[in-house]
């Protein structure tokens, strides 16, 4: 599994990532076995980038994770997590979550992208796991919090970086032009974009990826299955497009380029996974997933070769925009970084992150 390198950073992500909100028990229950089997086989495939967030399961996805890393060489993976939601005590507990999460609601979300809620929240997170760092850190979600998360939130986390404690910063979302705002106005080194840049979305062509190219920085992609209609080599009605039943407009179009893909040889999810790797400035498409089996298969759709002539088909009868790139995306040799010890170096001269957070970092 290739390497490349979040740009102006010393931290290197592999080409596929593993999501692990749905190990925080998304939508239904997955068992501890369940969850622990699909890192251990990511491990096993050469993933190495893992991303998880307090909102994900209230922090169960976070204890998932930290537990089936825990023992691994921690110079040799890269987590990020989020911050923007505290987890507090809930007064008036109904039994069930109500924000997708199959757990106890014993607790809740409470905004706050203040400087002590970041540096609170980044160290409930180092608890939750059993880690001793986090090497990327996105502010999740900051959608109507753009004032405290710019003026606020980002300079806590670059002071963080700074110190050496955070190895790259930046935000994620599920749309696209303020995640541009922060890559041309804050000192984020990277976004986390949602379902922007895939094959029925390629809207981030008009604000984040011109906005990383100008400023040398870098785009981690999630949602490119747009939850659902793009993950079946042939989609039907009823799938699901941006959390919603897809529209039959949408329907008609994924089916017309799963049809491309198979007369190039190929299939619709193979083709969504290698799809925003077309542009350079993104480094990593990250991807949910449950059991070992769905990792076998995502990695088997990752490393399936796909022919430049796919994109000019599809960009010849408008089935994606003209002006996707045309080669040297990530998946392009020339783009390709083996991993090294630069990264394990700098990580053993970083001090304690809980240690550095409770001086008043």
């Amino acid at each position: 599994m290739h390497h490349r390198r979040i740009e102006k950073t010393s931290v290197a992500v592999t080409e596929l990532g593993f999501g692990a909100s749905v190990i925080g028990n998304l939508y239904r229950v997955t068992s501890a076995q369940d969850a622990s089997a699909a890192v251990d086989a990511a491990w096993d495939a050469g993933i190495r980038y893992f991303d998880t967030a307090p909102h994900y399961g209230l922090g169960l996805s976070e204890r998932r994770l930290g537990a089936a890393l825990r023992s691994r060489p921690r110079d040799e993976y890269v987590v990020s997590s989020k911050v923007g939601r505290l987890l507090v005590p809930n007064e008036e507990p109904r039994g069930v979550d109500t924000e997708g999460f199959v757990v106890r609601d014993d607790l809740r979300r409470q905004w706050d992208f203040s400087r002590d809620g970041v540096l609170r929240s980044i160290e409930d997170s180092l608890r939750r796991t059993g880690l001793d760092r986090l090497d990327i850190v996105y502010l999740h979600d900051p959608d109507d919090h753009w004032q405290q998360a710019a003026d606020e939130a980002m300079p806590t986390l670059a002071d963080l970086r700074g110190q050496g404690v955070i190895g790259a910063i930046g935000a994620g979302m599920n749309q696209s032009a303020m995640l541009a705002r922060f890559l041309h106005e804050t000192a984020a080194d990277v976004v986390m974009l949602a379902g922007r840049y895939t094959l029925l979305d390629q809207s981030a062509l008009d604000d984040v990826l011109p906005a990383a190219q100008q400023h040398g920085k870098s785009v981690v992609a999630v949602g490119v299955f747009n939850s659902g209609l793009l993950s079946a080599d042939r989609p039907t009605p009823g799938m699901k497009y941006d959390y919603q039943d897809a529209p039959p407009e949408l329907v008609q179009r994924a089916q017309a380029i799963a049809e491309v893909c198979e007369r190039h040889g190929t299939t619709l999810p193979a083709a969504a996974i290698a799809f925003p790797s077309t542009h350079p400035s993104v480094v990593n498409v990250t991807l949910g997933m449950r059991t070992s089996e769905q990792v076998e298969r995502n990695v088997e759709l990752h490393r399936s070769a796909l022919p430049e002539a796919l994109w000019d088909d599809l960009r010849s009868q408008g089935l994606i925009r003209p002006d996707v790139p045309t080669g040297g995306g990530a998946r392009g040799a020339a783009d390709r970084t083996a991993p090294d010890d630069s990264q394990g170096g700098e990580a053993h001269r970083r001090a304690s992150a809980l240690e550095t957070l409770r001086d008043g970092a």
